[in-house]
């Protein structure tokens, strides 16, 4: 699907008039599933975008095993401007779940939504289609504008902190969103008790918070 996005914040604020839109400040990027024909592309935005970077094989992995879980934000022309590779996990000691594998967007593309749409079309086939529980995805504790994405806008909670876990030691919030709508009864128990333990954590904080003030 084809959605025109503004090139700058700031045309956020009022809709765009015919003019904009036929003007440079306004761009149509298309949304769509990735096709074979595209994995150079997305390899090659994912090597100007992020220092994890996979091998030509790796992609074609992904797209021969999970195709509906790819997407692409091709711009009117022809370009490659993002991605999602995704995939569900093959372990069957824990619940069907999956996992965001790499996301980017070329620098001149970025603060429009177009992460935003790509996560929301692989989450929506994940749900869908894989009756996946929830989606897990790994994401730099430095890299804050990617947190925000991910807590702020797409609700992904931490689930844990991994030490260590980039190839520079860098360690990396383990963040997962959950679907509700397909866990089972066994997934619900454990979200309700992590629920619980968030909420006592939470009261507990707040506590400490009162009697530091208190003593203050």
């Amino acid at each position: 699907s084809y959605h025109l996005l503004p090139h700058a914040r700031a045309s956020h604020l009022h809709p765009p008039s015919l003019a904009q839109a036929s003007s440079q400040a306004y761009t149509m990027v298309c949304i769509r599933m990735a096709t074979s024909a595209d994995l150079l592309q997305m390899q090659s935005t994912n090597l100007w975008c992020l220092p994890e970077n996979y091998q030509l094989k790796y992609y074609l992995y992904h797209i021969l095993s999970w195709p509906q879980l790819l997407f692409v934000a091709e711009d009117n022309g022809g370009k490659i401007v993002g991605y999602v590779l995704a995939k569900m996990e093959e372990d069957d000691t824990q619940p069907k779940h999956g996992h965001i594998t790499s996301l980017a967007v070329l620098r001149s593309h970025r603060k429009r939504g177009i992460a935003t749409l790509l996560m929301t079309q692989t989450q929506q086939h994940m749900r869908q289609i894989f009756k996946a529980e929830y989606v897990s995805l790994h994401v730099r504790k430095s890299n804050q504008a990617a947190f925000h994405l991910y807590n702020e806008t797409l609700k992904y909670e931490v689930n844990d902190v991994e030490k260590g876990y980039y190839a520079d030691k860098e360690d990396a919030y383990d963040m997962r969103c959950v679907f509700e709508e397909n866990l089972s009864e066994e997934g619900k128990k454990e979200r309700k008790k992590k629920l619980e333990e968030a909420m006592a954590k939470l009261n507990v904080n707040d506590e400490e918070k009162l009697a530091d003030q208190t003593s203050n």
